[in-house]
Parts: C-alpha cells; sequence; structure tokens
C-alpha cells in the first residue's frame, strides 16, 4: 500500500468535508442543536460532514472500518480502521468561534499509519503518514526547539463535564501558571496538537479525551518529531481518555509533573 498517496486523497475528501463545514458557519440555528450530554452539542453540520466523510475514505479503502464520534456508520474493528472527528470544535462553532478542525487517523491492527488534522478557517491542512514526517499544506514540521520550561507555551482542554480530576488538573495548571511563559485552551483538542506538531505550542495535556480527538493529531506529533504518552507514560492515550505531549525536550518533566498529579505514589 503507497501510503503517501493514501494520504494525499484522504487530505482531498477531508478539505472537501471543511469547506461543508465552513460554508455553514452561522447557518445554525437554535433548534437544530442537540445535547449529547453535559456541554456536548452536536448539529447537523457535525453529523453531515461525518457521512461526507465515510463516503469519501470507504470509496478509497473499501474493507476499511470506522470509529466515529457521530455513529452515523456501523462502528466496528478491522485490520483499516478509520477514527474521526467531522468536527472538532462543534461549541467554537456554533459560536462562530474561529478554530475548529477535520480529524482524521488510519490504524492498520490498531497501529496509526495516517493523520489528517484540517483546521477549517485557516484553511490549515495538517498530515503525516508512516515514516514519511509531517505536513502542513505542503511544508514539512517539526516540533518547536524550546529547550526550557519557562520558554514553553502550552495548551490544554479545561474540564466541562468530567470534574473528577479537577483537582490533580488545577495542581498542573498551577505548575504550567508559574513555570512558563503561557497558557492557551482554544476548545479543539485535534488543533492543539496539530500546533504542538508545528512548534506553535510546546506542551499539551488533557483528560476525558476520545480517541477521534487524538489518533490523528497524536500521530502527527510523533511523526514531526515529539513524544506523546499518557498521564501515567504509557501508550494507553487513545482510549484511555488522557494525553501528555510535548516536544522532545520538555516532554519528559511536563509527563513527570502531569503523572506526580493524577497518579501520585501512594
Amino acid at each position: 500500500m503507497n501510503l503517501e498517496h493514501l494520504c494525499q486523497q484522504t487530505c482531498q475528501i477531508v478539505t472537501n468535508t471543511a469547506n461543508f463545514i465552513r460554508a455553514e458557519l452561522g447557518k445554525v440555528k437554535t433548534n437544530d442543536i442537540e445535547t449529547k450530554a453535559l456541554n456536548s452539542l452536536v448539529s447537523y453540520v457535525d453529523k453531515q460532514a461525518e457521512i461526507q466523510l465515510v463516503a469519501g475514505l470507504k470509496e478509497i479503502l473499501p474493507d476499511s472500518t470506522f470509529l466515529t464520534e457521530e455513529e452515523t456508520v456501523v462502528q466496528e474493528e478491522g485490520e483499516y480502521r478509520w477514527i474521526i472527528d467531522p468536527l472538532d470544535g462543534t461549541t467554537n462553532f456554533l459560536h462562530q468561534i474561529p478554530t475548529f478542525a477535520v480529524s482524521v487517523g488510519l490504524q492498520h491492527h490498531g497501529e496509526t499509519i495516517i493523520g489528517v488534522v484540517y483546521e477549517v478557517n485557516q484553511q490549515e491542512c495538517f498530515y503525516a503518514w508512516k515514516a514519511g514526517g509531517a505536513f502542513l499544506n505542503g511544508q514539512p514540521i517539526t516540533v518547536s526547539q524550546t529547550a526550557v520550561m519557562q520558554d514553553a507555551l502550552v495548551a490544554t482542554g479545561l474540564p466541562y463535564y468530567d470534574y473528577k480530576w479537577v483537582d490533580p488538573y488545577l495542581e498542573t495548571l498551577k505548575y504550567t501558571m508559574f513555570n512558563t511563559r503561557g497558557i492557551r485552551r482554544i476548545g479543539a483538542a485535534a488543533v492543539d496538537l496539530a500546533y504542538v506538531a508545528c512548534g506553535r505550542f510546546d506542551v499539551f495535556f488533557e483528560y476525558s479525551l476520545c480517541a477521534w480527538d487524538m489518533a490523528a493529531g497524536a500521530f502527527l506529533i510523533q511523526e514531526a518529531g515529539g513524544k506523546v504518552s499518557d498521564f501515567q507514560g504509557g501508550e494507553n492515550y487513545l482510549f484511555g481518555k488522557e494525553l501528555v505531549a510535548g516536544n522532545a525536550l520538555l516532554f519528559e518533566e511536563m509527563a513527570k509533573v502531569v503523572k506526580g498529579n493524577f497518579y501520585p505514589v501512594a
């Protein structure tokens, strides 16, 4: 299989869906919005975007299966499985705050081999294929070379429905407030991760994420020379609902802080 070619095909499908989302900005009415869970919103735009993605991806890889946020298709495991967030940052989209993205990852026997994150408003397509490096609109990208935490810009997502770890989260936030250049919360984890991959952010941490939030972005970081793990330092981040990520120079320090706060030694 030619992963580079498949990645380029994926980028085109994602771009088409992003164009649809951009065209719908500002058109969603209040009665078009559903609440799936506490502070978790969805509209016809999310669902139609997912339907478009599934149709296009099924065409280029007919025997593939899907794990998708809106479950518009049967959720199955398989040799090749797409992991899709059709609109990451739905709340931003509905409030017309311009940071939201399409996120698509492809796994082969559980290993991510392609990742695409398309930030809709900036029309920035971040993409990578296994052992091929990472790119933004055709140009190679790498994680930052920031070597001192005091110079780091940190990305995170504030808890908005799952508050079980608020205290360790706030302790970690306190550390970053006192020891870094600053903190940003833009409301779309896929974009946060893409920004780590291209060096705009230096480190990232968040809990209560889903696989579709992370699959593409975490892979971008790895292909761009960065590191990712769950909060205990392991590899169960996609389905463990927690992720710490960063450039190779700062990752260990940030991962140690996160682990110490969330999983302290008894």
